[in-house]
């Protein structure tokens, strides 16, 4: 004979209680999470150079993106101008096209790159504050004499308006008009690519031992997997060969 066991029911008092209590909760968190980004200082926003991947290597070369955030109500980025110091002796500055826009790179006497301007073809970074464009640019060969590169930028807007983006960071307060800083690593390979004439010779001797010495390796490392392609081949052989001997032996059994 079977019995069922009366069901529990929870008072609603009791459920009143809990669904009030997790309200309150969720009421207190909103209003914690409100406050803390309510009460959190804002950041001013002005152009910064960003790296996306590992950073330029001194002596050699870069990509560096310009990210302009576009800090007028009323009138948006029409013109980006990115001041390369002569001091840095870049040779090669190399743009990353941007729908809507125009580049140019401008050069001295020594070919020697000394401004990357970008130019809107239409409406530009739209007003407000909203809004951002990104302007990748490739520069080469980087100094191997110092640590960062300071890029100073001119930022015009539709109305007129000018932002100079120039000042450096000096202790750790930021400046009221930063300029754009790309830190630089130390060369991979211990030495800078700049060599002089007289160097020539010898860092060609050595490039070309180099060269011998990693078709040396590939050599030896050719011959390591040829031998262990024939182990493998060997292996599977004594497989085969065990397998077709277990075979013949239980064919024995069986006509025995």
């Amino acid at each position: 004979m079977s019995t069922s066991r009366p069901t529990r029911r929870v008072p609603r008092s009791r459920t009143r209680r809990h669904a009030r209590g997790a309200a309150l909760t969720t009421t207190l968190g909103v209003a914690l999470t409100a406050g803390a980004v309510l009460g959190a200082p804002a950041a001013s926003a002005h152009v910064t150079a960003n790296i996306y991947g590992d950073a330029p290597e001194k002596g050699g070369y870069g990509a560096i993106t310009l990210r302009v955030p576009n800090e007028e109500e009323k009138a948006g980025t029409t013109k980006l101008e990115m001041t390369v110091p002569e001091k840095y002796e870049i040779s090669s500055a190399r743009t990353q096209p941007v729908p809507g826009w125009t580049s140019e790179v401008t050069t001295n006497g020594s070919d020697v790159v000394t401004k990357v301007t970008w130019t809107a073809d239409g409406e530009g970074i739209p007003a407000g504050l909203e809004s951002y464009q990104e302007f990748g640019v490739q520069l080469g060969a980087l100094p191997d004499d110092t640590d960062e590169l300071m890029l100073p930028t001119k930022q015009t807007y539709s109305d007129g308006t000018v932002s100079n983006w120039n000042q450096p960071q000096e202790g750790d307060a930021e400046p009221e008009s930063p300029a754009p800083v790309v830190p630089l690593a130390e060369s991979s390979d211990g030495h800078g690519a700049h060599t002089s004439h007289g160097e020539g010779e010898n860092a060609s001797g050595e490039a070309g031992a180099a060269d011998r010495h990693a078709a040396d390796g590939g050599t030896d490392e050719t011959a390591r997997w040829l031998g262990g392609a024939g182990l493998l081949v060997g292996a599977l052989g004594v497989g085969v060969g065990a397998g077709a001997t277990l075979r013949a032996r239980k064919n024995g059994k069986v006509d025995s």
